[in-house]
């Protein structure tokens, strides 16, 4: 039967946290003491088990393997083979996942409008060539969902740039951006937009025609709006979600009263009239009376 190998610390007069430098030291002394060529009666044997001891200890991965499991061929039916084995797998997984590197990952920005925006859309993105890595030029479909927000990002996994040595695919990120529209706002789920009626409109009350997502729709004017006045259309916004049954948020107008800027002498008189059951003296307000030909030239003869 074999002899047990004895501990490599126990071997070396060490303990178990001695230092590299300790490790060194007493390999050195020992080494000298029992060398085969100071005439040592135990035939080489000691300075073997000296020797092997060190070769261990001063290698950081075998060092932490024996402190762990031991000796390898030590009577644990090859537990310490099995360990080298398991080792060398895990090893070997490492060097190869070091090898691997995910595709970079692509950024686009897909511009839409507010209607696409509002009721959703799918979009086409070209994506370009890349023949540093192979990749031809590609088109790919991207899905708006209804109600999408300016700024957001959607994420396609898988949608970039091919990795390299077997690695993962990189993502492809796609940033919404919204196009401003001419007349319309939106403030969450609510689109705001402004409206410019008449002084008779504003007064005795209409039904005007505001132009909506859903294209255009009847409102009614109350009499005596004010401009700056605010009105809900309901149902008319941006859809929470996909789906005609989803809800919606509201239309809100703005209404801003046009005063006329020239009259005929007709109006002028109404208004006067107006003004006068009201309690409101107009009389220091002359229209302008219409300058003669004559004048108009003697006054740019004296500028």
């Amino acid at each position: 039967m074999a002899r047990r190998k004895r501990d490599y610390y126990a071997v070396l007069g060490l303990t178990r946290d001695a230092s590299e430098a300790d490790i060194k030291r007493a390999f050195r002394e020992l080494a000298r003491k029992h060398h085969p060529d100071t005439g040592a009666e135990d035939d080489g044997e000691r300075f073997r088990e000296i020797n092997e001891a060190y070769t261990c200890l001063s290698d950081k991965e075998q060092r932490a393997r024996y402190d762990r499991w031991g000796h390898a061929d030590d009577s644990s039916s090859g537990l310490g083979a099995v360990v080298d084995a398991a080792q060398e797998i895990i090893n070997d997984v490492f060097r190869r996942r070091r090898g691997k590197q995910k595709g970079k990952d692509i950024r686009y920005t897909l511009e839409v409008t507010f209607e696409e925006a509002a009721f959703g859309a799918s979009k086409t993105v070209a994506l370009p060539a890349v023949p540093e890595i192979g990749m031809k030029a590609r088109e790919l479909t991207v899905v708006v969902p209804a109600g999408i927000k300016d700024g957001t990002v959607k994420t396609l996994r898988g949608e970039g740039e091919h990795g390299k040595q077997g690695g993962t695919t990189g993502d492809l990120h796609v940033n919404i951006r919204i196009a401003d529209h001419a007349t319309f706002k939106r403030e969450g789920h609510d689109v705001r937009s402004d409206a410019t009626i008449t002084f008779p409109q504003a007064a005795l009350g209409a039904v005007v025609e505001i132009d909506t997502l859903d294209g255009a729709v009847k409102m009614k004017i109350p009499e005596g709006t004010q401009s700056g006045g605010q009105f809900r259309i309901r149902g008319r916004g941006i859809p929470h979600a996909s789906g005609k049954n989803a809800p919606r948020g509201d239309h809100l107008v703005t209404v801003s009263v046009a005063v006329p800027t020239e009259l005929t002498p007709r109006q002028r008189e109404l208004i006067e009239e107006l003004a006068k059951t009201q309690g409101q003296n107009t009389t220091a307000i002359e229209p302008a009376k219409p300058r003669r030909l004559l004048d108009r030239v003697r006054s740019l003869l004296e500028e």
